[in-house]
């Protein structure tokens, strides 16, 4: 059987034998890919928040998949070492060693919060450049904050 290599690790696919001379790329997806097709942050960026109106099932598992990505330590002080940049963005090298960690865990962090739709990627030449992407973290907090909803009756405008 032979496998066909794709540039997103967790893409799994395999090349099925059909019993002729052509074969046929087939790509199976998990339920965590299905889940991750949008951008978790378009999910709940205009959701209501939490004590104006429950969350519905689709909202929550894109909440829960932003929420996983900020509850590491390292991914939070990534956040703010970009937060606090000059310019509002590095690259991986510059954030090796403030992080203390080597660069391809630099790296995987920083894919898992770009998966999150927290931050974006730029290429430039053979470097990329990580920023916030804005007004993601807003809307994660204005979706959480308690405050101002006692006794309101609207859901909260994006």
């Amino acid at each position: 059987m032979d496998y066909i290599l794709t540039p997103d690790i967790d893409t799994c696919q395999y090349v099925s034998d059909t019993g002729s001379m052509t074969v046929q790329p087939i790509t199976i997806a998990s339920s965590r890919e299905l889940a991750e097709d949008a951008c978790p942050i378009d999910a709940v960026a205009c959701c209501a928040p939490l004590q104006a109106a429950p969350l519905a099932a689709d909202d929550a598992i894109g909440l829960a998949s932003v929420l996983k990505a900020i509850a590491d330590p390292a991914r939070l002080r990534v956040i703010s070492l970009l937060a606090a940049t000059e310019d509002g963005e590095a690259c991986v090298c510059d954030l090796t060693e403030p992080l203390g960690l080597s660069q391809p865990t630099v790296s995987h962090h920083l894919k898992t919060l770009v998966g999150a739709g927290l931050v974006q990627r730029e290429k430039r030449g053979v470097w990329a450049h990580f920023s916030l992407v804005p007004g993601a973290l807003d809307g994660v907090a204005r979706l959480l904050s308690t405050a101002g909803t006692s006794g309101s009756t609207g859901t909260a405008a994006c």
